[in-house]
């Protein structure tokens, strides 16, 4: 069974940064794409960013280029969101997703895994 668990989401005040962890188990890491999404209160689940098996490629929301940074690393079977320039409509629940099987595009047409969530609320 696949489990994903996030970290690092917090309270920042606008223009601040906050990295995210999500620390995956349960299959090999490394065969899967991995990918980032957030839903804000009252509003629907809303794609962030996603990363290849190999950390190659990715792939990010308009609303977040240029200021989110997905990356991963293998050994530690984790994938990090980096995020800089916060602004109060960035708060949300950010999870992490993986797909049920090895795709070949950066972003999966499913994912089977979410991790719990973790808060990330920016303060104008």
């Amino acid at each position: 069974q696949v489990q994903l668990v996030e970290s690092g989401g917090g309270l920042v005040q606008a223009g601040g940064s906050l990295t995210l962890s999500c620390v995956s188990s349960g299959r090999t890491f490394s065969s899967y794409g991995m990918a980032w999404f957030r839903q804000a209160p009252g509003k629907g689940r809303e794609f962030v960013a996603a990363i290849s098996w190999s950390g190659r490629s990715t792939s990010y929301a308009d609303s977040v280029k240029g200021r989110f940074t997905i990356s991963r690393d293998n050994a530690k079977n984790t994938v990090y969101l980096q995020m800089n320039s916060l602004k109060p409509e960035d708060t949300a629940v950010y999870s992490c997703a993986a797909p049920s099987k090895a795709w070949d595009t950066v972003k999966t047409p499913e994912y089977a895994y979410w991790g719990q969530g973790t808060q990330v609320t920016v303060s104008s």
